[in-house]
C-alpha cells in the first residue's frame, strides 16, 4: 500500500529529485508536490524555514509534510548566500543571475580559498503534530565557469570533494542518479529515514 506524502516546494525539480531520492528506500511513500499557498519564508536559518514550509503543507493538505531548505554557503562569504541562495541576484528567485552574481563576486578568489558546501535542511510535520529536523552537508568548492548541463541552481559550479579518482567535476556534470547519491539532499534523506517509521 503506498501512503501520500507533500513536499512541500513548487519546484518540479525538487520534487522529481526527492522522489528518486525517496524512492531508493521508501518505495512505498509517493512524493507529491505542494499546491497549496506559499508561506512567507522569514526564519533566519534553513531550519526556521524548512519547518514555517512543512507546517503549512501539512495543515493545507492533511498529509504528512516534507519541506527542504537549503543553499550554497562560501566559506570567504562567511556562509554567504546561505539561506538567501534563491534571491542572491534580487526577488526573482532568477538562478541563473543569482549563479552569475556568485561567479562575479568570487572572480579574483584563488582556488584555496573557493571553498564551499551546499547544505539541506528536511522538515517532517506529521499531522499529529510531530516534527523532526535533519541536516546533511555536501563539501567542495566552487569552479570559475559553468561545467555541465544537469542539475539546477549553483550545481554547474559546484565542485563536490571526494570523486572517484580526484575527478573535478562539477555536480551540473553528475548524472541524476550519482547526484541522487551523494548530494546534500541524499544526505540529509538518510538522516531522515529512520524518522520515518511513523509516517
Amino acid at each position: 500500500m503506498t501512503t501520500r506524502i507533500v513536499l512541500a516546494t513548487h519546484n518540479p525539480h525538487k520534487v522529481q529529485e526527492f522522489a528518486a531520492i525517496v524512492a531508493a528506500t521508501r518505495p512505498d511513500l509517493e512524493v507529491v508536490g505542494y499546491d497549496g499557498p506559499e508561506p512567507v519564508e522569514d526564519g533566519v536559518t534553513f531550519a526556521e524555514n524548512a519547518l514555517i514550509k512543512a507546517r503549512a503543507a501539512a495543515a493545507h493538505t492533511g498529509l504528512p509534510a516534507l519541506a527542504d531548505d537549503s543553499g550554497i554557503c562560501v566559506d570567504v562569504l562567511g556562509g554567504a548566500p546561505g539561506v538567501f541562495s534563491a534571491y542572491w541576484a534580487g526577488h526573482r528567485k532568477d538562478a541563473a543571475a543569482n549563479l552569475d552574481l556568485l561567479l562575479d563576486q568570487l572572480f579574483d578568489i584563488a582556488d584555496p580559498h573557493r571553498t564551499a558546501q551546499f547544505v539541506s535542511t528536511i522538515a517532517l510535520v506529521l499531522p499529529g503534530g510531530a516534527e523532526h529536523v535533519v541536516e546533511g552537508v555536501w563539501p567542495g568548492r566552487l569552479a570559475t565557469a559553468r561545467a555541465g548541463e544537469g542539475g539546477f541552481g549553483y550545481d554547474p559550479i559546484f565542485i563536490p570533494e571526494g570523486q572517484p579518482g580526484g575527478a573535478q567535476r562539477t555536480a551540473g556534470e553528475f548524472s541524476a542518479e550519482e547526484k541522487n547519491e551523494a548530494s546534500h539532499r541524499a544526505r540529509a534523506f538518510a538522516a531522515l529515514v529512520p524518522l520515518l517509521v511513523a509516517v
